[in-house]
């Protein structure tokens, strides 16, 4: 949650206080007993009564629901408070409210949270603003919202939304089961829970390179709603039962480093990856690369030879990840001949929020093209739902593929040896 002012010439001012606010990125769930959380008795009532309340001016305005690609349903509330109703010593705000399912209504989830607001002077102008957030899954619901300074001055609200899935989206497995409520994930690379793998249904490999960077190349900074979308592709893939191991090469093609490698593995290692990713400076260009021409397409031509000839047991797919990367070349096919014809079927998972904007195919997936490869354009929550599952088919189909020409390479010896 954040607070912003007007500074009176048309911008908008962060406060200083942010830093020290309370947990600002968000709302934490409140712990309840048998008989439900302990609440000050008159956030209770005010909760109870659903009735508007305007004793501490404030605007709410709820957020529609939406997917995202972790496949849970985003959404939340903006508020604005004029900063005269703040001016004086130091405040605080405290923020009480609980999202009621219309199949469970006697099971609502309670969130709270309280937000230091420094001294403000008399004459202050404009708004301060906040905004808040929670998960859902699919399903209609009560929200019942309130929050209090300390002169008790009671700003409420209430209203009701709707987590629909579109018809065509109804085969989607959601990360959420319908009338489920959370608080937002704070933690983006926080571990994944296990997930339950039978060797039977398959004993699955696959190596994946994921090009962490913004879907704007010029852009300083990868922007969160970039990370989101990268770690949800590795998440989706992580999530799949039937692949047993995972080889991970993390990546920026505009630094032209590697910043994380995990070799095969029975889960992805998020918080190391998350580790990684803190030294990324996109706003800073090494001046040696900028002298030395194509440099770009010179580093993602020597990671793919890299990768793909590796060394050791090769994976049963390959999986290539990111935001498209336009760069002034292709890697040369001569360079690509190296590899040879890999083993295992290549794809790509082209991370593109516009594909009408840029639908030539980019540098990453020419050479995915070379290889007789996939590609997916990751668009919405749907795209990449039904890339896994397509992708992970064509692995099984591939690899079950080779096992009739072993067993037949094998009969073959042992007639030759009779003979």
């Amino acid at each position: 949650m954040s607070i912003c002012r007007n500074d009176g010439r048309g911008g908008i001012a962060l406060l200083a206080v942010i830093a020290s606010v309370c947990a600002a990125s968000g709302q934490s769930l409140m712990k309840s007993g048998s008989s439900g959380p302990m609440l000050v008795g008159t956030d209770m009532a005010v909760l109870e009564a659903r009735d508007a309340r305007n004793d501490l001016p404030c605007v709410v305005v709820p957020s529609k629901p939406a997917l995202g690609f972790d496949l849970k349903f985003h959404s939340g509330f903006d508020i604005s408070v004029p900063l005269k109703e703040l001016a004086g010593a130091e405040n605080l705000l405290t923020i009480v409210f609980r999202v009621v399912p219309e199949n469970r209504p006697d099971e609502p989830t309670y969130f709270t949270q309280k937000i230091r607001v420094p001294s403000i002077e008399e004459d202050a102008k404009g708004d301060a603003y906040l905004q808040g957030a929670f998960d859902i899954g699919e399903g209609k619901y009560k929200v019942e919202w309130l929050m209090r300074d300390r002169s008790e001055r009671v700003c409420a609200s209430f209203w009701e939304t709707d987590a629909a899935l579109p018809a065509k989206d109804k085969s989607l497995a959601m990360s959420m089961q319908p009338g489920e409520v959370a608080a937002s994930e704070k933690e983006e690379f926080s571990d994944e829970p296990p997930v339950e793998r039978n060797a039977a249904d398959g004993t699955l490999s696959v190596k994946v390179l994921v090009n962490f960077a913004p879907q704007n190349s010029t852009s300083a900074a990868l922007q969160p709603a970039d990370t989101t979308a990268l770690v949800s592709i590795l998440r989706s893939i992580q999530r799949e039962p039937k692949i047993m191991k995972f080889s991970v090469v993390a990546f920026n093609l505009q630094e032209q480093k590697v910043l994380y490698r995990q070799e095969a593995s029975d889960h992805i290692d998020f918080p190391a990856i998350g580790e990684s990713l803190k030294g990324l400076q996109l706003g800073r260009v090494d001046v040696a690369k900028l002298a030395q021409k194509n440099s770009e397409t010179e580093f993602l031509g020597e990671l793919i030879r890299n990768e793909f000839k590796g060394d050791g047991v090769s994976p049963d797919g390959m999986i290539i990840a990111g935001p498209k990367v336009m760069l002034n070349g292709n890697v040369p096919q001569e360079s690509l001949r190296v590899v040879g014809e890999p083993e295992y079927p290549v794809f790509y998972m082209n991370y593109n929020l516009y594909p009408h904007l840029t639908p030539w195919r980019d540098s990453i997936g020419n050479a995915v093209r070379f290889f007789k490869g996939q590609e997916f354009t990751i668009s919405r929550p749907r795209d990449l739902w039904f890339a896994v599952s397509e992708m992970v088919a064509k692995i099984v189909k591939s690899k079950a593929g080779k096992r009739p020409s072993s067993a037949a390479s094998s009969r073959g010896l042992n007639e030759v040896a009779l003979h």
